[in-house]
């Protein structure tokens, strides 16, 4: 006999103005059960979330059941008291603050504490902390933890109280592999200690690892509850997208005879050292490694924020010197960072504003006064030839969904006439249909003649849209693979059996 679900809903809709978030969904989760919830940008996840949390109030006619009590006049309060905790993406931590402090302040706000009693404040840490097993240095601060660790730090905030619920939104966006495997082992721990796990993810590997049961919405509807074990990459992408999406290797044209960028021994004390490859017209070469191997570092000496001490750049054979963002601009090198929030996009302008930031100066009169049809031309010509959904490009960029703010700054750095595209985490964060659109449009922009790199540490990704893979360790290159030769296994090995440890 089944046990009773701790959280019952049912027809839970949610209309906003023009948009049907939610459309009739039903939903329950059983004590100590690790649910998945997925589907595309747009499915509404985050609203069913907010409904879950008390923060957003459904349209009249759900009903919520928690441990077999009908509840009215849902809010957030009344989720925590029922131990229902959300642990956001953003974590929504104080960086500023002890790890101590931070577990410990939730709990204080709630009990509304004026006095604080030091000592019980490392005790409640240190008890929350024994819940699952971690063990993290209570004074120190947490923004100089690693980012795998403020998500322990996160949840174990939540930890603080008797919760019997814990919903993480996108945990593993920004956590590398070794992290990502110690927080599902964390996750595993509290089903062991019978607390569920909503667990929501665009990475269907992790989904398909860790789920008891798999809600799937499309649309604002259920299109599919099925247990985890009955589901495959194939079977989950279809329910989620509609769509079989086949996944093929990436096959470059034949090399030209001379590459279009050839680095030699290119050295930065720290990060990386003695740093040698070539790259031809219409090659995507992956790099993939560690943290602390010294990828990002590596991009960033080529697009010139950073720039190497020694060693040599030839673009189309010729020596050349990349000392600013400037210099690689004008070499025809052009770079899309992995937090397309912070680095790449300036979140409260407009779409349009958003696509011209690199090319302003092109669109100027000899007065120095924008020419508004030239510009307004450059705006629409990335919007249709990117594909960019967007209800104006007047429209705040931050109200795009992620697969359309990754195609806005794709599309800044087009505008520029790169010859060299370096991405760096080019999905992150974006769900599976929008993954495809990407990955296909960046093929395109490779057969049309760009050489691109692509760093990244989702291994499938460059295994299937690379046409060879570099394993970066300790700032240096330890192998090679050909996707066409080589199985994904012995690459992730490749990768797992490196030391994750910078140069000195």
């Amino acid at each position: 006999m089944a046990e009773s679900p701790f959280l019952v809903m049912r027809q839970v809709s949610k209309h906003y103005s023009g948009v049907q978030a939610l459309d009739s969904v039903d939903f329950a989760i059983r004590p100590g059960e690790t649910h998945a919830l997925v589907g595309a940008n747009g499915s509404g996840k985050s609203t069913l979330i907010g409904i879950i949390a008390g923060v957003t109030t459904p349209d009249p006619g759900a009903q919520i059941v928690i441990a077999g009590q009908a509840v009215r006049h849902y809010h957030a309060i009344d989720a925590r008291q029922h131990g229902i905790e959300v642990i956001y993406q953003d974590l929504a931590l104080f960086p500023n603050l002890t790890v101590a402090e931070n577990i410990a302040l939730s709990q204080l706000i709630v009990t509304g504490q004026r006095l604080i009693r030091w000592r019980a404040v490392r005790e409640l840490a240190q008890r929350a902390m024994a819940r699952i097993g971690v063990r993290l240095p209570l004074d120190a601060l947490v923004a100089d933890l690693a980012l795998g660790d403020q998500q322990l730090v996160a949840i174990c905030r939540a930890l603080t109280r008797e919760v019997r619920l814990v919903i993480m939104d996108e945990p593993t966006t920004s956590l590398t592999k070794q992290e990502i495997d110690a927080l599902l082992a964390v996750v595993r721990d509290l089903r062991a200690r019978r607390i569920a796990t909503l667990f929501v993810s665009h990475k269907l590997d992790e989904v398909l690892s860790i789920a008891d049961r798999v809600t799937v919405l499309r649309d604002g509807r259920t299109v599919g509850l099925v247990p985890g074990h009955e589901l495959d990459d194939a079977r989950l992408t279809m329910l989620m997208t509609g769509q079989q999406l086949v996944a093929t290797h990436y096959t470059a044209p034949p090399a030209a005879q001379q590459a279009l960028l050839a680095v030699r021994q290119l050295t930065k004390r720290g990060q990386f050292q003695a740093i040698s490859f070539t790259l031809a017209p219409g090659e995507i070469m992956g790099i993939t490694g560690r943290l602390g191997a010294g990828r990002t570092e590596l991009a960033l000496a080529l697009f010139g924020v950073s720039p190497a001490d020694s060693g040599e750049i030839l673009i189309a054979g010729q020596p050349v010197r990349i000392r600013s963002v400037q210099d690689a601009i004008r070499l025809g090198i052009g770079y899309v960072p992995e937090n397309r929030l912070l680095q790449g996009l300036v979140l409260p302008q407009s779409v349009g504003r958003n696509l011209v930031l690199t090319v302003l100066d092109k669109l100027l009169r000899r007065t120095g006064l924008f020419d508004k049809g030239k510009l307004r031309a450059q705006i629409d010509t990335w919007v249709e030839r990117l594909a960019i959904k967007s209800p104006s490009i007047d429209a705040p960029v931050q109200t795009l969904s992620g697969g359309n703010q990754q195609r806005v700054v794709l599309a800044k750095w087009l505008a520029t006439g790169p010859r060299i595209l370096i991405l760096d985490g080019p999905t992150v964060g974006i769900d599976v249909a929008a993954k495809g659109a990407i990955h296909a449009l960046i093929r395109d922009l490779a057969r049309q003649g760009l050489a691109i790199i692509m760093i990244s540490d989702e291994l499938r990704e460059l295994f299937y849209h690379c046409n060879r893979i570099l394993v970066m360790a300790r700032g240096r290159f330890v192998a090679e693979f050909d996707p066409a030769q080589a199985a994904e296994d012995d690459i992730q090995m490749c990768v797992e059996a490196t030391d994750e440890r910078v140069l000195v």
